[in-house]
């Protein structure tokens, strides 16, 4: 198996373990899974972060290395669960776009498309979240946006640095409303950001 080949791992946990039995010494393999993680979010446009698996321990195995793997890719929309959490919380982007919806909804493949459509636009810039609002894990990330379920879909858009935030409640997700959502906040935040080396300025004057 070619060490490209290593991201297979993250569909097939029999790849995984396969992997292991014909794959270089682990000191190449630890190389290996790094440079794989860091070109799939590189080429997804998410973030260029790069994340490395100790395989000095004996103890590492196709679970371990399949975990690796999921824990950090993150895609064009990532969706939220308790394994991808710690990849969105280190990733190097500071803002992050949720869009809180039932997956189980007959118009979710729709929202998804509109969704992924606006991503694009936003390659590097924003961290874009598929938030299920029917898992118990997410109940809380619904609630620390304030919203109930009957005001979902929507979005939430969050800047980890101070914490600011901005939700949407809406039915359609359309590129054109996801796009102008984004847009009104990107510019919120630089005028934020702007401010006190305007008063710097001012002061010295």
């Amino acid at each position: 198996m070619a060490l490209y080949q290593i991201k297979d791992l993250a569909n097939d946990h029999r790849i995984a373990k396969r992997a292991l039995d014909v794959c270089p010494p682990p000191e190449k393999l630890t190389q290996a899974l790094s440079v794989v993680v860091q070109k799939w979010r590189t080429k997804s446009g998410v973030d260029n972060d790069r994340r490395d698996l100790d395989m000095n321990s004996q103890d590492v195995d196709a679970e371990k290395m399949t975990h690796f793997i999921r824990r950090n890719e993150l895609r064009l929309v990532t969706e939220y669960n308790p394994v991808t959490a710690i990849g969105v919380m280190q990733s190097s982007l500071h803002l992050n776009l949720l869009l809180i919806t039932d997956k189980m909804s007959p118009k979710h493949p729709e929202r998804m498309r509109g969704y992924r459509a606006a991503a694009e636009l936003f390659k590097g810039k924003i961290l874009f979240i598929l938030v299920d609002s029917n898992l118990k894990s997410n109940e809380r990330t619904v609630s620390f946006f304030k919203l109930k379920k009957s005001q979902l879909p929507a979005l939430a858009i969050f800047h980890t640095p101070d914490e600011e935030q901005d939700v949407l409640t809406l039915d359609e997700v359309s590129v054109e409303r996801v796009q102008d959502f984004c847009n009104r906040f990107l510019q919120r935040v630089q005028k934020k950001e702007e401010e006190p080396e305007e008063k710097a300025l001012n002061e010295e004057l």
